[in-house]
């Protein structure tokens, strides 16, 4: 398959991606935002299992971001097993059962046709905007599953054809570096975005906004969609401010809910709660008994994952591109010149021209312009 300038930029960039300083599910974005460029889709599906080994799934900002939590509907679940030779939700019998990458008839026990006309496409799929896809079971050199990426098309978009498959063949062990589990250091990490969300201190949700919405999908996974009740974790935590405060004659001084933090593909995410005044309405003896607290979310990324796409804006060559991540990322000169299997001179030339690009004078300045 002959490339195109885009995308062999796009082939080298994920190459480079294989072999960063940083690897994890929190590089699924720029990964998707390089495979779009080789491998024509509309939406990218990471599923993986969580830190507790449950599965979750990174999906990029489409109408099946707002669909696929019915997903985890057991109806739905139900539907879905009458279609398929095995369902997603195993995540280990797609490790033993995926080799390779598989189309969508490969997958389903009944025809394309039969599928189309199923519930689980018309209350599900068809919302979502999907109407074919690839699947591929990423794995270790061990062979232990990491993930499984799905790249989905519209319905009426051209059916997938063997050479977009062979190609995405290829790349899969470049995929499976750059997305293995690596060290997770919420040190490294920068804010990307916090907003907040109201409960009562018995964990009924009075009021959200879309960004808080988006946030607590991103942080709970996609059983999270606007919600009546807060995830068990975080009710908890409310009962144990709860329990402390039933003791407390004055609300207000009550002490603030513990941090709750967790992560997976979408960064780090920290919550904390702040009391508020009573809620409007009574209980049964009359008296307001429903304490309203404020949930403030914040979500934090890696900064390589921060990095990539605005390295990736600035559209530099690749040699430019590449030594310009190493120089923020503070490696010796010399070292970044082994590591790119280039001379020390070259290495000090692409350094002069990104600082004339770029318009900064030293790596502190390039630092600085690039982690704002």
């Amino acid at each position: 398959m002959s490339l195109s300038r885009t995308q062999q930029h796009a082939l080298a960039r994920l190459q480079h991606m294989a072999c960063l300083d940083f690897t994890g599910p929190q590089l699924i974005e720029p990964v998707l935002h390089e495979l779009h460029q080789l491998i024509g889709f509309d939406t990218g599906v990471y599923f993986h299992p969580d830190a507790d080994g449950v599965l979750d799934a990174y999906i990029e900002p489409s109408p099946a971001r707002e669909w696929m939590h019915r997903y985890f509907d057991p109806q739905m679940m139900v539907q879905e097993l009458k279609l398929v030779r095995y369902s997603l939700h195993d995540f280990a019998a797609a490790v033993r059962q995926e080799h390779g990458v598989l189309a969508m008839e490969q997958i389903l026990q009944v025809s394309r046709h039969e599928f189309i006309r199923s519930d689980f496409y018309n209350e599900l799929a068809r919302p979502s905007e999907w109407q074919d896809f690839l699947s591929l079971v990423l794995r270790t050199p061990q062979g232990r599953g990491l993930g499984s990426l799905k790249l989905c098309r519209k319905p009426g978009a051209s059916r997938f054809v063997s050479e977009e498959i062979a190609l995405l063949e290829q790349l899969a062990p470049w995929l499976a570096r750059a997305l293995q589990p690596g060290e997770m250091d919420a040190q490294g990490s920068v804010v990307q975005d916090s907003a907040m969300l109201v409960a009562t201190a018995e964990g009924r949700l009075l009021w959200t906004s879309p960004q808080a919405d988006r946030l607590m999908a991103l942080a709970f996974g996609l059983r999270w969609y606007r919600r009546s009740e807060l995830p068990p974790a975080l009710r908890f935590l409310l009962e144990r401010m709860r329990s402390v405060g039933e003791g407390n004659t004055d609300w207000g001084q009550a002490p603030e809910l513990p941090q709750l933090d967790l992560h997976n593909a979408s960064g780090w995410f920290s919550l904390r709660a702040t009391q508020m005044a009573a809620a409007a309405g009574s209980g049964e003896d009359g008296c307001h008994n429903d304490r309203v607290v404020g949930i403030h979310i914040t979500q934090r990324v890696a900064r390589v994952a921060h990095l990539l796409p605005t390295l990736r804006a600035l559209g530099l060559p690749q040699r430019q591109h590449e030594l310009a991540y190493w120089l923020v990322r503070g490696v010796p000169e010399d070292q970044i010149a082994k590591r790119m299997g280039i001379s020390a001179n070259t290495a000090t030339y692409h350094r002069r021209q990104i600082y004339t690009r770029l318009g900064v004078q030293s790596r502190k300045e390039l630092q600085a312009y690039l982690q704002t």
